[in-house]
């Protein structure tokens, strides 16, 4: 890659001010290389440094840190802690509960919305309520046998009634999991069979997209499908419609959240403290080529890179106002519920952000005057594509940081931020991480500018590296590191605090070596392509590694068709899906690239001949797909995530089952026509 310097888009006028220039007293380069080579010493500061409510001594080192990385090392061994307790209330500097600051029983804790919010009133509730709440639920929980270790698992929307369960569990020592309505049976089946939960807290109804769907037959399939597990106590329904909740008395083995609720003798709050690496959360894996692996966090884990990456990455306080939009089946969720612990405002937003109309989201940031906005790279390209500016639709003065995850934001999605769409003193976050961490290794830093193209820079406490993706890897191999412009897969070379204790189910913890240190010795492997700017040091994603494109031996990303396709060609083409193909009697790869085209466009031989044009002069001859075809439609997660390795196998001659992750599993059928050598030759006609 050539040495040249992005365009500048943004940078702090004040960085003295941050949290993080605060807390680091030196610059940011010396920090973060301090945070790894002497991790012990680092975390420790951190853990001192925040307002978190925990007992024990705090040790000396916190860390072996000349244990393996993947024995998987414990943390702060003898402090015991409770995340709703550090959710509810912050810590002295004895680590002793109070409410202050910023969770002064009238504050407004967070904000329910419903989906349009225009026929459904938006609920604030104070930190008072929502205490007392938790208290009410944790007590029935508790006479209903919960207790510490027990699973409790939420099909549900992002609602107060799913928070409520969140912290109620784990008040308790229990381990909370959750997974979003739109969820084919199976897919949730598939997760549940694994956590064996006590018991089950699900939505009755769902609205999406202006529709209102019955989830009464949905809850019952579940009971039916969890009869083999003898944990299981049966389902509660949560009332989409407190004024008028589903009748569930057909439903076996169900009763309603009043039910379960009413023989609670009181709101009081009593929390069960476990040691910091006890596991207090389970989330899956997207599951796309096989069982979602479930990956169980620790406490202590989550509540310390909780503070760390929401107070120094995203300059997060208790004055901010944090809106999210995810589903309960995304890690994002508990990037959601993470703000409560800094004392910021969580606005829940269940439903579509287009309805009634694809204003009425971006409004929502003004009338509530959100400081903090997430959202991924595929809501800012659709309000690009329809043309719609959010500093022009409503006031966005308050805010201050957008941040985007999910998949790679496309150079263009970045120039059209802060050239048309959002104030140019909003902080554009890029971040990637993940379920696997519960965090991110790529982030944003509030002390450094923003330029066109990846992440500002490395998460503090991370030890990120890039690897030579081209060493096939094995037991005892060590890998190599390439230098800075030169793309290669991602890798942590030290152990972190929220590296998963282990995956649920996965006694001999085999799982879980060969899904992140099988590659590599005694080193993590994340798999994703990236490269670090040679003068910026931003984190450039490339695509995922089991995704990357290599045809005659030129390994590049996915990422870098889609950031031209987006660049030059948004008018006509809705989306694409870029894969390699190689069948076992090829004796090289071969490129495909799929294009969704916009209503009214057609797919054309001048389509095609000018999309290789533009990739041949943007990127080089060699990334120029061997065959483009169009699309009805592109697999992607319940959560829209583009789903790549399914179209790579099924094109390169594998047959695989759907998985119920997928949004839309029907979409596969579509590409098992390109493995044949004459379908490759005549481009077939989509079957629209």
């Amino acid at each position: 890659m050539e040495d040249s310097i992005p365009r500048k888009l943004w940078e702090n006028p004040r960085p003295e001010a941050t949290q993080l220039w605060k807390f680091m007293q030196a610059d940011y380069e010396s920090v973060y290389r301090f945070s790894f080579n002497r991790r012990s010493d680092f975390w420790r500061h951190a853990f001192e440094y925040f307002p978190i409510t925990y007992e024990g001594d705090v040790p000396s080192p916190v860390v072996d840190e000349s244990a393996r990385m993947d024995s998987i090392p414990k943390w702060f061994q003898g402090v015991k802690l409770n995340f709703a307790e550090n959710i509810l209330f912050c810590g002295d500097k004895q680590g002793r509960p109070v409410k202050v600051p910023g969770k002064d029983d009238n504050k407004i804790a967070c904000v329910q919305v419903r989906e349009g919010s225009f026929n459904e009133p938006i609920k604030h509730i104070t930190w008072k309520e929502l205490r007392e709440k938790v208290g009410q639920l944790a007590q029935a929980m508790r006479l209903h046998g919960v207790q510490k270790g027990d699973r409790v698992a939420v099909v549900a929307s992002t609602s107060l009634d799913t928070l409520t369960v969140f912290l109620a569990v784990t008040s308790l020592g229990g381990i909370f999991s959750s997974s979003s309505t739109d969820m084919a049976t199976k897919g949730i089946l598939d997760r549940l069979l694994q956590v064996k939960p006590k018991f089950l807290f699900m939505d009755d109804t769902a609205v999406y997209n202006g529709k209102r769907i019955d989830l009464r037959p949905k809850i019952q399939e579940i009971v039916k499908g969890m009869k083999s597990v003898p944990v299981f106590e049966g389902a509660v329904s949560q009332p989409r419609f407190p004024s008028s909740p589903a009748d569930v008395s057909g439903v076996s083995r169900c009763q309603t959240w009043d039910t379960f609720v009413s023989v609670a003798p009181s709101s009081e709050l009593i929390f069960e403290r476990v040691e910091f690496s006890d596991p207090f959360l389970v989330v899956y894996s997207s599951g796309t080529t096989g069982t979602p692996k479930c990956i169980t966090h620790c406490v202590g884990g989550v509540v310390l890179n909780g503070h760390k990456e929401g107070r120094l990455h995203r300059e997060i306080d208790h004055t901010s106002i944090q809106l999210q939009y995810t589903t309960t089946g995304w890690i994002m969720y508990l990037a959601s519920v993470q703000a409560l612990l800094v004392g910021a405002r969580m606005i829940m937003y269940d439903g579509s952000p287009f309805v009634p109309n694809m204003k009425n989201f971006i409004r929502l940031c003004g009338q509530e005057e959100v400081t903090h906005l997430g959202i991924s790279p595929r809501y800012l390209q659709t309000l690009q594509m329809n043309n719609l500016i959010p500093k022009q639709l409503t006031d966005l003065s308050r805010l201050k940081v957008v941040t985007s995850t999910g998949m790679v934001l496309s150079d263009a999605l970045f120039e059209w931020f802060y050239d048309v769409g959002f104030p140019p003193s909003v902080q554009l976050d890029n971040i990637s991480g993940g379920t696997d961490l519960a965090g991110a290794f790529g982030t944003g830093n509030p002390i450094l500018p923003v330029y066109v193209g990846g992440c500002q820079s490395i998460s503090l406490g991370m030890a990120v590296s890039v690897f030579d993706q081209t060493i096939e890897g094995g037991k005892g191999i060590k890998g190599k590191e390439v230098a800075d412009g030169v793309p290669g897969e991602l890798v942590c070379t030290a152990a972190f605090p929220t590296m998963p204790i282990k995956f649920w189910g996965d006694e001999s913890g085999q799982r879980y070596f060969s899904s992140y240190f099988e590659k590599y010795d005694d080193c993590w492997t994340h798999g994703d392509f990236i490269m670090i700017h040679p003068v910026t040091k931003q984190v450039i994603f490339l695509g995922r590694a089991d995704g990357v494109l290599n045809p005659s031996g030129v390994r590049f990303g996915s990422a870098e068709i889609y950031s031209i396709i987006d660049a030059n060609f948004s008018e006509e083409i809705a989306d694409s899906i870029c894969v390699g193909q190689r069948r076992p009697k090829d004796e090289d790869e071969s490129v495909i690239l799929f294009l969704l085209m916009k209503p009214g466009k057609k797919f054309t031989p001048d389509i095609v001949r000018r999309v290789k044009e533009s990739i041949k002069k943007e990127a080089s001859p060699r990334h120029v797909p061997k065959y483009i075809f169009e699309t009805p439609e592109i697999p992607t997660t319940v959560n829209l995530k583009k789903v790549e390795l399914p179209v790579k196998q099924i094109v390169s001659g594998k047959i695989i089952k759907p998985s119920g992750t997928l949004a839309n599993p029907g979409s596969l059928d579509y590409y098992y026509q390109f493995a044949k050598d004459e379908n490759l030759v005549t481009e077939p006609r989509a079957k629209l």
